[in-house]
């Protein structure tokens, strides 16, 4: 038996209008030129010159205390901390009152023809300094010993808007990957426990783009509610059936998202099964409410990627997440439907987005095995101590424990049934 459920609707809830797209409609619609928003300017001005400066000394020997999140001159100890972008360039507010795709400075469009490598004039003596934006976002003068930095935002995508300072320090993260390590120990391949040195973790700073929107989401689909069981007997087996009450199911959505946090580089969303990218994701989320302005001092003694993905590249990932939101949103809506709902048709409208290229940090040791050619990967949430990773395993060990178990539970069903016996 089917039953239409009459469910009340937004009027200005998206709404299905037809058949749903093919996948390439789909895919063009999600392509689509966004409408512009504001602009958000966040140019470090009183970086500009590329000299980061100590306030105090004007020394520029300036690097991350990581104990506490804050800057430090190694000349004369002075600490201080940039200014928290969520209240410098007002990102906590207006999520409610988006209109439109607002892309900040950091965050736009990265140029096809843009030189990863850029020349900066040294403030200190007027020498020409290289930096290769491409692995670092620094570099001395060999002349004066100046630290020079890449603060401006460059066509090539280099420079975000803000940066999440290390927190986590060096030793701490080794003893959190030898403590994920050793709960796998027993299965782990002999030359990886030979081989295995935790300190060899290197602290990067991953590309994120970090996205406030306010959207609308629409769901059609068939719900069923359980009217009867049954059980009948075929042959030496009993076969259950059911029979159910089924609905059309119509549910629609507004909401607003703080911080969501979409990966910018293109190789860490390509899972092709040589190495073990997919564990980056497990480490979130990121404290991006504490992220600062940029300032590359806080880079010093670490690496870095690049971006490499524009916020065009990216909108399908988000309204893809944003879709997912908007089915937890509606859940609490279907305990009636005892045996599930399945959706068939779904839709979000983005009202307005708000994009921030920002820097966040993951303390990584990684180790290829060479007999299967993958790379793994062992990665620390810099800033809340999440672990997560791959370790290679022994084959025959995981055998071995299998007919292990086996025999072990045939063993006790033997012995139950000399009993019943």
């Amino acid at each position: 038996m089917t039953q239409d459920a009459e469910q009340p609707r937004d009027p200005d809830a998206p709404v299905f209008d037809g058949p749903p797209l093919s996948l390439e409609e789909e895919l063009a619609a999600a392509r689509a030129e966004p409408a512009p928003g504001p602009d958000i300017d966040t140019l470090n001005e009183s970086l500009a010159d590329g000299v980061n400066r100590c306030p105090k000394c004007g020394s520029t020997d300036v690097r991350l205390r990581g104990s506490t999140g804050m800057l430090v001159c190694l000349f004369c100890r002075n600490e201080w901390q940039e200014a928290r972008v969520e209240e410098e360039f007002g990102l906590g507010q207006g999520i409610d009152d988006l209109t439109g795709t607002v892309i900040a400075g950091g965050a736009e469009e990265i140029a096809d023809d843009a030189d990863t490598v850029l020349t900066l004039k040294c403030g200190g003596c007027g020498a020409e300094v290289v930096v290769d934006t491409a692995h670092a976002m620094n570099a001395r003068c060999h002349w004066c010993r100046h630290t020079l930095n890449v603060n401006q935002q460059t066509p090539n995508g280099a420079v975000p808007d803000a940066v999440l300072p290390f927190r986590l320090t060096h030793d701490e993260a080794v003893e959190k990957i030898r403590e994920f390590a050793s709960k796998r120990r027993l299965f782990a391949l002999g030359r990886f426990k030979k081989e295995f040195v935790p300190e060899n973790v290197l602290g990067v700073y991953l590309p994120y783009l970090v996205v406030d929107a306010r959207a609308e989401a629409a769901y059609v689909g068939q719900g069923e509610i359980q009217t009867r069981r049954w059980t009948e007997k075929q042959g030496d087996n009993n076969v259950t059936y059911y029979a159910a009450d089924v609905y059309r199911v119509d549910r629609s959505v507004s909401f607003t998202v703080d911080d969501l946090t979409i990966e910018g580089a293109a190789d860490r969303r390509q899972f092709d099964g040589s190495t073990t990218n997919n564990i980056i994701n497990t480490v979130l989320p990121f404290d991006t409410k504490n992220a600062v302005k940029w300032n590359s001092s806080y880079l010093v003694g670490f690496t870095s990627e690049k971006r490499d993905l524009d916020v065009g590249d990216l909108t399908p990932v988000m309204q893809d997440q944003l879709l997912s939101i908007g089915r937890s949103q509606v859940q609490a809506s279907l305990s009636e439907f005892d045996r599930g709902v399945r959706w068939e048709q779904e839709k979000v409208d983005v009202g307005g987005s708000r994009w921030i290229s920002m820097y966040l940090p993951v303390w990584l040791y990684s180790y290829y095995q060479e007999n299967t050619q993958m790379l793994h990967y062992i990665a620390v949430n810099a800033r809340t101590g999440e672990t997560m990773g791959s370790v290679p395993v022994s084959q025959w060990k995981l055998i071995t424990a299998a007919l292990t178990v086996g025999t072990f539970l045939e063993g006790i069903a033997g012995a139950i049934l000399v009993g019943v016996a």
